[in-house]
Parts: C-alpha cells; structure tokens; sequence
C-alpha cells in the first residue's frame, strides 16, 4: 500500500502516474482490438458497440466504485457544491467524447499507433495551455521558463515523429488466394 508520509508528499503521487500512464497506454490498443474482435452483420458499428462496453466499464469503475466506498466510509452527501458537480459532469463528458474520438479514428483508419502517439503527444500540450490560461503563473506567461516551452515542444514534436515515423505493421497474408489456387 502506498501511503503519504506526514514529513512530505513521498512518492505516491509517482506511483499512480504510473498506473495511469500504464492503463491509458494500453487503452488505445485494447480498444482497437475491442472494436475489431465485434462480430455482426455490419462492422460500420463495432465502435458504437465498443463504445457501449466503455460506458458499462465506466459505470462499474467510477460510478459504482466510489458509491461504495462513500458509503462505507459514511461520507456525507450534503458536502457536494453545484460548481465541482458540473465541472466533473463536464470533465467527466469531455472524456468520454474523447474516447468517442479515438474509436472514430480507428474507424477512419488511424492505427492505434498513430492515434494514441497523436492522443498523448497532444493532450499534455492542451492541458498545460489551459492549466496555464485558467491558472497563470505568477509573473503571467513571460514568467514561464525556457525549459517549460522546449518540453511542450519537444512533446509536440515527439508525437509528430512517431507518427510520421511508426513502423509498418507485417503484411496481411494472402490466404484467399493461397486458398483458390489449391482449388483448381
């Protein structure tokens, strides 16, 4: 168990970065292989069922999850304020429609290679422009340090390398027409 040290933050907060940078690495590729493994008559809708599979999953972990724990701590209901409800309801709908977002790529024909390279090269350069926008720095944004920008850069610019630079998946193999060569 990791827990906070009364002397200072400890490592926790690493910790669970990490669980976080692991589950949001493997989501992209999990999800295409979802998407991909749903059968049916029309295959333009496996990312809608995909996506449904991705609410039930959601539902369990965060909706569930926490009302449990809530209610076995015997947290009090009448601490919720009206702002942090909507910001999480908005926080909770850009993330979704996120996800919505990344099975429409698959669905164009973005690889989960370039898609989630693009996902999370990107994401960190919006949150730091609008941590930035709706928390300035003191001193505003002259105050930011050289190393801040060459890192939004360079994650900017790391993203755009894999992506132009991802390796090409193995070819396909020719079973069908391996298979009607057989036949005659």
């Amino acid at each position: 168990m990791v827990t906070q040290s009364s002397s200072g933050p400890g490592l926790a907060w690493l910790y669970f970065s990490l669980l976080t940078v692991f589950c949001w690495g493997v989501y992209g590729i999990l999800l295409h292989s979802g998407q991909s493994s749903m059968t049916g008559s029309d295959p333009s809708v496996a990312r809608y069922k995909a996506f449904l599979f991705v609410g039930i999953a959601y539902f369990l972990t965060a909706v569930l999850a926490p009302l449990f724990v809530l209610m076995a701590k015997g947290a009090a209901w009448s601490g919720y304020s009206s702002k942090g409800m909507w910001l999480s309801l908005v926080a909770g709908i850009a993330g979704a429609i996120g996800a919505f977002g990344v099975l429409l790529a698959f669905g164009a024909k973005g690889s989960p290679a370039v898609v989630m390279a693009i996902v999370f090269a990107g994401a960190p350069v919006v949150n730091a422009v609008v941590a930035l926008w709706l928390h300035p720095p003191v001193g505003g944004w002259s105050a930011l340090r050289w190393q801040f920008i060459v890192g939004i850069l360079l994650a900017a610019v790391g993203g755009c390398l894999v992506t132009k630079y991802k390796p090409n998946p193995p070819p396909k193999p020719k079973i069908a027409a391996t298979q009607n060569a057989s036949r005659l």
